[in-house]
């Protein structure tokens, strides 16, 4: 096992094709070991240079909407009225605190997904 900080897009490539050779290792030998320490390798690596931006709220909610069928009408639990619906689904109008919470409880969206908006 050479394992060796990941500095560069050098690094990065050599340690995906090297991760490639070792997919499938059993957890806990030698070579899973190695995979193990260089996907956290890689996250570390991709964190610092690739940052994800924050999710965006109106796109997390349409997302849940799409996986779970829901139309905006049955969003006016956790929004309010059709108008407010329309309002927050159209950019109109930002989400509440009370109706993240609402929407996190109800619909399981995650908190992090709905904050990113708030100010």
């Amino acid at each position: 096992m050479n394992i060796k900080p990941i500095r560069n897009q050098d690094d990065l490539n050599a340690a995906f094709t090297r991760i490639e050779l070792l997919w499938g290792a059993e957890v806990g030998s030698a070579n899973g070991d190695e995979l193990e320490i260089l996907a956290l390798l890689i996250e570390k690596y991709e964190d610092e240079h690739y940052p994800m931006p924050p999710s965006d709220p109106i796109e997390a909610i349409k997302f849940r909407m799409d996986q779970q069928g829901l139309t905006p009408r049955d969003l006016e639990p956790y929004l309010g009225s059709s108008g407010r619906v329309s309002e927050v689904l159209n950019r109109k109008r930002k989400l509440s605190l009370a109706m993240i919470k609402r929407l996190h409880d109800g619909l399981r969206i995650p908190y992090e997904s709905l904050l990113a908006d708030v100010a």
